[in-house]
This record gives structure tokens, sequence and C-alpha cells, in this order.
């Protein structure tokens, strides 16, 4: 591993790349980072590289969803678009009927619950229309000129291919807490220094899984643990 004003870097083959994530990983757990961040510790856990993972499918497919662009409160209430308009609707009709009974501070209220019911169909729309182009345009075109990227409140990290050496992968995290990548970093130093041997966490029972592009991943299920033997 080598360090770099940005973070902690690792070039290597993909088991390489597997083995710098679950090492951060775990030092993370050991600084009790997944405590005060645990939201963020379990989007980083789910994103990072693994050995049965394919860099240019599931990585891919991931970094793009996390990047995405986030729910509005029309979709985290359960409200399409044509429920939130057709209520925009039956607002303002009611707002008309305020107003045919003289309630004029009724029909403001109705006509403002319209107008936010329109607003919110709009964003509704307007969030899912960039999704879907941002994921088209991020899968087929971005990742094709530029790392995967993961970035959240806990870590930033970027993957990526080695450009002309096709089984070499450069693979670097950055911790954003500057306390939190202090002990992250002397946690790492001892890893270097008393851990021989890095036992890669496997996917159990899965059947011709490929690491990267068609490496060959490992078969044996188990838990990711350092050994110093």
């Amino acid at each position: 591993m080598d360090e770099s004003i940005s973070g902690f870097r690792v070039r290597g083959t993909w088991g390489d790349v597997v083995e710098h994530g679950e090492r951060i990983t775990s030092a993370l757990r050991e600084v009790d980072a997944d405590e005060p961040y645990r939201d963020a510790y379990e989007e980083w856990d789910d994103w990072r590289p693994k050995t049965h993972e394919r860099l240019t499918t599931d990585v891919n497919e991931k970094t793009a969803e996390q990047a995405s662009v986030g729910e509005g409160e029309g979709e985290k209430a359960g409200e399409d678009v044509d429920d939130d308009l057709q209520t925009a609707g039956e607002r303002l009709s009611e707002s008309y009927e305020k107003l045919e009974d003289d309630d004029a501070e009724g029909a403001v209220e109705k006509w403002g619950e319209s107008i936010g019911h329109v607003a919110r169909a709009a964003d509704t729309a307007g969030r899912r229309a960039l999704r879907k182009v941002e994921n088209t345009v991020y899968k087929r075109v971005m990742t094709q000129m530029a790392p995967y990227y993961f970035d959240n409140d806990l870590v930033s990290a970027n993957v990526k291919r080695v450009r002309g050496e096709d089984d070499t992968f450069a693979f670097e995290v950055q911790v954003n807490d500057d306390d939190l990548r202090d002990e992250v970093r002397a946690v790492l130093h001892e890893y270097d220094d008393d851990v021989e041997r890095w036992h890669v966490d496997t996917e159990k029972e899965t059947d011709a899984a490929a690491a990267a592009e068609g490496v060959e991943a490992p078969r044996t299920g188990g838990e990711s643990r350092p050994s110093t033997n």
C-alpha cells in the first residue's frame, strides 16, 4: 500500500484491489467509524469491490446507482407524477369552491396546495429524467474515460484498470474525517507490520465466479481476516 496526499492507494491485481478494500473496511471497523457513520459505512461496505465481481459490470452498476440523483419529496412519499397532478387538480377545484363561498383565505390555502403538488410532480419527473440520462451517460461514456468513483461523508474512493495493462488495477481510498484518517492509517500500518497473509473474503456457493474481467475467483467461503502465519 502507498500513501498519497489524497489517500491510501494500491496498484496490482484484482485480488490486491479486493484486499485493499477489505483492509480499509476492517480498519474503519476497528476505529469504530461504523458507529457515527453507520449509513455511510454500510454504503461503502456494499460498494467496495468484491472478489466475485467484475469491474465493468458489478462495480459499474453500483457506482452509477450510488452517484444517482436522490429521491425527491414526492418519491419519498410514494406519490407518482400522475397522483400529484390529480391531487393538484382537486385542490384547484376546491380553491374555486372556496371563492364561490367567499372564503378567500381558504381559497388561497387550496391554491397553494395545488401549486405545491404541481411543483412536486415536476420535481419527480425531472429527477427521473435526469437519472435516466445520467445513468446511461455514466455507464456508456464516463466510465470509458474515468475511474469508477464512490463518495460519501465517510469515504471517497476510485478504482480503475491501468491503461495498457489488462490485469492491473489502481485503487485509491480517502477517509474524509481527518481524525479517523489518522486512526485508520495507524491500523493499516499495524496490518502491514504484523499480518503476513490476508484471507480474502469470498462469496459462498458462487458457481464459476469471475473476479474483475475473467479471472477465476477462489471458491472457498469464509470471512476476511488477517493472519500472522
